[in-house]
């Protein structure tokens, strides 16, 4: 529930950012520019260029957890969903929140939200399944290159979608 309030109040705030500049900026400038943004996403997430996203490169402390499991819970939830209190190692996300501002309608911002919560929770889940021995970064690191690519080829994908549909 966290993620998908944390997802959807950077939706909402992207949301009504993107009323003022899909409103000034004309549509062909805004799509040349998500057009740019999405092939330098495509570029550092195959690998061919190097340069860092911004992110707050920590974990969710852990005194949040000890506020109760539900409390703690939503609010660790939220934290992750908004993506601005810990890592960021892909630079999708900052390409979905572009598209949010420069050329998704309000449904696909919602649901761009949504989709962002819903990758972080599979995230969090597929961990869950490897054991406390640090098996789950070893295979993460394993493939990370390849997980990366796929993640943002399929995320330029949907955006193209949804911004020509």
């Amino acid at each position: 529930m966290g993620l998908v309030l944390g997802a959807s109040a950077v939706a909402g705030v992207g949301l009504i950012l993107g009323g003022i500049v899909q409103g000034l900026v004309p549509l062909p400038v805004r799509l040349a520019l998500l057009g740019v943004l999405a092939a330098a996403v495509l570029l550092r997430e195959f690998g061919l260029v190097d340069f860092r996203v911004p992110e707050n490169a920590r974990l969710v402390p852990e005194h949040v957890l000890q506020r109760g499991p539900m409390l703690g819970g939503i609010q660790f939830g939220f934290e992750m969903g908004t993506g601005m209190r810990t890592y960021s190692p892909s630079s999708a996300p900052h390409l979905v929140l572009a598209a949010i501002v420069l050329a998704l309608p309000w449904d696909g911002a919602l649901v761009a939200g949504a989709g962002f919560a819903f990758a972080r929770w599979l995230m969090a889940a597929a961990s869950l399944g490897h054991s406390e021995d640090g098996g789950w970064s070893d295979t993460w690191l394993l493939h990370a290159r390849l997980l990366a690519a796929a993640t943002a080829l399929a995320t330029v994908g949907s955006l193209v979608y949804a911004v020509w549909v």
